[in-house]
């Protein structure tokens, strides 16, 4: 058996440190937000050959006075431009500027007689020539001629009135599933009442979920102080994701407690809480396994849209199934410490 609540002080100052090290980084570097943060306009754009590299795009985009643009590679034959808001106006010049600039070599567009296969259909006229498809922005001819190599594969547009509801209605979403996770779990536990008060066990939940959360998000500020990943909304989901998984994780440790509280009497509870953690372990890990070998697959070939939201959920799993066996089940013991104190 593994002495878990004897040994609670080497898990308690790991994790002091890692949750103390995420709150100065948050201090130092804070989360990067995103356009669903601060407003703007994200455009995704592909490339019908081989994608010109970062230096390239930046210095183009850089060129048409659009003030601050980030890009950003996607996927193996595309790019991702965040910058301000712009109007449609702006729109359209930026794609034809870009179009001018990346062009299909004119041998590659006629390297055969045959038409070109546009979106699977092939477009000729009446004597089997290649015309113009007008399809996305690609002109091909029979001439062979330079045609555009850019295609918009997405726009989203998000006005500053909208950002800032979103931020509100974040904040309130996450203070909202605190609470009632607090009372849910005092609820649930309310046979319970000694050694330890049921509303701590709701308060020793929350604490584990403090220091999940805290530690993903420090990961995060790193990521965006140093790579510039930016924060949104899928990130928030995966928060209050990780909030749900790790509290429930953290419940089923605390029912088996409870059941051995009630079964074994409440005369040597850290050795019965140590008892309880013990039986749930191999639950837990396993559990935790097979939700994490499915975001290891999502991360790695799930693409970019949801890359950084499958890499938040692994880190929080993880930390959530760290801190239901050696964090909140320790607090119990000190819990009950303290009142013995007093």
């Amino acid at each position: 058996m593994i002495q878990i609540i004897k040994n609670r002080k080497i898990s308690f100052t790991i994790s002091a440190i890692a949750f103390l090290s995420s709150v100065l980084i948050l201090f130092i570097y804070g989360l990067k937000p995103g356009i669903d943060f601060t407003g703007g306009t994200l455009i995704e754009l592909s490339f019908t050959q081989e994608r010109p590299a970062l230096e390239d795009m930046q210095t183009a985009v850089d060129t048409l006075d659009l003030g601050a643009v980030t890009v950003q590679p996607v996927d193996e034959d595309g790019y991702l431009l965040k910058l301000r808001f712009i109007s449609e106006d702006e729109h359209q010049a930026l794609l034809s500027s870009l179009r001018e600039t990346f062009t299909v070599s004119g041998e590659a567009a006629a390297e055969s007689d045959e038409a070109p296969a546009v979106g699977g259909l092939t477009i000729t006229d009446q004597d089997g020539n290649a015309v113009d498809s007008g399809i996305l922005g690609i002109t091909t001819s029979a001439d062979g001629a330079d045609r555009p190599a850019v295609l918009e594969e997405r726009i989203e547009t998000i006005g500053p009135s909208i950002s800032s509801e979103l931020t509100r209605k974040s904040w309130q979403a996450g203070i909202a599933v605190i609470l009632a996770i607090v009372f849910f779990v005092a609820y649930a536990f309310r046979k319970v009442t000694k050694p330890v008060a049921s509303w701590k066990y709701g308060i020793t939940a929350i604490i584990a979920l403090v220091h999940d959360v805290t530690i993903t998000m420090g990961v995060f500020a790193l990521l965006g102080h140093f790579y510039g990943i930016e924060i949104g909304i899928p990130f928030v989901v995966a928060m209050l994701t990780i909030l749900g998984y790790s509290v429930n994780d953290t419940i089923v440790v605390f029912d088996r407690i409870r059941e051995k509280l009630i079964k074994d009497g409440r005369n040597h509870f850290a050795k019965t809480v140590n008892a309880g953690v013990n039986e749930t372990i191999p639950r837990s890990i396993n559990t935790s396994i097979t939700t994490l070998l499915v975001l290891f697959a999502l991360f790695i070939f799930g693409g970019g849209s949801i890359h950084y939201f499958a890499l938040a959920l692994i880190i929080g799993i993880a930390l959530g199934t760290y801190s239901s066996i050696f964090l909140a089940s320790p607090l119990l013991v000190v819990w009950k410490n303290l009142q013995e104190r007093k």
